[in-house]
């Protein structure tokens, strides 16, 4: 490895200036074929909380939630609280976590390729369990099915992104994602207007769809190449310099596939990464691999998402005005994200959490004192505040889409070095999939219990984790993915930690003086 290199530290190198390439078609169409793999894990969270609020569906599976809807004297904000309701949510994502923990050996072993692959033909096999379902059993089937998918899907695909993209794009391209994702989410919304008309067997086209994007997944999956880091990694450095050179425009790569030979060096002598990203160096990443996804979902997004017809129905909205409010809700979180890939590489990733979580902690308040004073067990809101209500709570989300619901994502995918990367991004699915699993289970019996306070409890989070990223989370705008190890050892709390574990072990040469040079360029 050449001088100034970090050893046992990752790699890391002033080599960002030397980087040569521009945007091409290759690495756009792939990307984007990639970021498909969002559309699955949006159209489910859009689908399920529509298909649960549909007579038909209810009827067959969960009837006496159906006897409590019917009964108009029943607690606005009870009226939901099933746990086999909730089970049937959010048992998608316990089988999520697990498939994210598997995913990670295939990933790193066969290729980010390989796990998209999995992914869609899992999912497309449990759409049409679903839409075939006649018991209970076999619709939880299709819902674990599910779960592999996205547990597969999400685990490949930001890595994928983050290592097709050249630098100064990383953030945009990699939002890709989260903009598939939204898109998910509001096609479901609009299948869900449609399908709640044709009851009572609507429900089954509306679950029946997703298989589209499970297809179009899968076999975007076998059309792509894989990435020259990949590639790089398991062996074959002259096909991921081809790659390289392809996506890049231009046979000038050297700097670049110099810092992924040295990433991949480095990366083959961990054997066990899942017990090297515990170790003091990697502390930060492992911290960041946590609390970024656990705060995404404490946001109380995917509670509004999931449930927003039950929620708005429960709120005293007709059948068609809340799937239409949800609908809306969609389309705001669908066209913010292009404000956060607009903005993130000039911005920067903090900004946008931090402006972010302000207007989350905002609404969150004030569509709490809304309900608060103006809404009862029994009764409904007025026209004019439900109105309110639907604006604040688009607000809300237009504020979690340029900020936490990309940057969720991004942040934990572009942080790790090469040979803790895949597991790394295994760990911020799993916890990703983990939260939202607890919160899916229990928001039910939570806005049962909290009533319109279920809102200041998510406020508060956003509140502490906004604080988390001002303090904490340094900034990753326009550093080399094989270079942000270099952060941490600049940050005023985490050099503290891994910049002491560094010049313990000491770089090859000895050399701190380049490697404190190296940091302040990067800076």
């Amino acid at each position: 490895m050449a001088g100034g290199s970090f050893g046992p530290a990752g790699v890391a190198k002033e080599r960002a200036q030397q980087y040569q390439g521009k945007v091409t078609a290759s690495v756009i169409i792939a990307c984007m074929v990639a970021a498909t793999g969002g559309s699955l894990f949006g159209y489910d969270v859009g689908i399920s909380g529509g298909v649960t609020s549909m007579d038909g569906f209810l009827s067959k599976f969960f009837h006496n939630v159906y006897e409590k809807k019917q009964h108009a004297k029943e607690n606005n904000y009870c009226k939901y609280d099933d746990q086999g309701l909730a089970t049937f949510t959010s048992s998608l994502y316990l089988a999520g976590l697990v498939a994210s923990l598997v995913a990670s050996p295939i990933t790193r072993s066969y290729g980010r390729r390989a796990s998209i692959i999995i992914g869609g033909i899992s999912f497309f096999v449990g759409a049409s369990l679903n839409a075939a379902a006649v018991h209970i059993a076999m619709l939880l089937a299709g819902r674990i099915m599910l779960g592999i998918g996205i547990g597969f899907g999400n685990q490949a695909v930001p890595l994928y992104l983050s290592e097709m993209a050249p630098t100064h794009l990383r953030g945009g391209l990699n939002m890709l994602f989260q903009l598939a994702t939204t898109l998910g989410i509001f096609s479901a919304n609009m299948v869900n207007y449609g399908t709640q008309k044709l009851e009572p067997w609507g429900w089954r086209l509306s679950l029946g769809l997703a298989a589209v994007p499970a297809f179009l997944m899968a076999v975007g999956g076998m059309l792509l190449p894989e990435t020259p880091n990949s590639l790089i990694e398991r062996g074959q450095e002259a096909k991921g310099r081809k790659v390289l050179e392809k996506i890049r425009g231009t046979s000038n790569v050297d700097a670049e596939f110099e810092d992924m030979v040295d990433a991949s060096e480095m990366a083959n002598s961990i054997k066990h990464p899942f017990r090297n990203i515990l170790e003091r160096r990697n502390r930060p990443q492992l911290v960041m691999a946590i609390c970024m996804p656990a705060s995404q979902i404490m946001t109380g997004i995917n509670a509004i998402l999931f449930y927003a017809p039950v929620l708005f129905q429960s709120m005293g909205f007709g059948k068609d005005a809340a799937l239409y409010s949800s609908a809306s809700t969609g389309a705001v979180l669908f066209f913010s994200t292009f404000l956060s890939i607009a903005a993130v590489d000039k911005l920067g990733r903090r900004m946008l959490l931090i402006s972010g979580g302000i207007i989350m902690i905002i609404c969150q308040v004030t569509v709490s004192i809304i309900l608060g004073l103006k809404f009862g067990t029994n009764e409904h809101l007025s026209k004019g505040y439900s109105v309110l209500v639907v604006v604040v709570v688009c607000l809300f989300v237009l504020g979690f889409g340029w900020s936490w619901g990309p940057l969720g994502w991004t942040v934990p995918s572009e942080i790790f070095p090469l040979e803790i990367r895949s597991a790394g991004q295994s760990i911020t699915v799993s916890v990703n999939f983990l939260f939202t699993f607890i919160i899916g289970q229990c928001f039910l019996s939570m806005l049962c219990a909290f009533k319109f306070g279920i809102f200041l409890f998510f406020a508060g989070w956003v509140t502490l984790m906004t604080a988390f990223v001002y303090f904490f989370l340094p900034e990753t705008k326009g550093v080399p993915i094989e270079e942000t190890v270099l952060l941490w050892r600049k940050h005023w709390f985490w050099k503290k930690i891994v910049g002491e574990e560094m010049e313990s072990r000491g770089t090859p040469n000895g050399n701190a003086v380049e490697m404190d040079e190296a940091v302040r360029n990067i800076q």
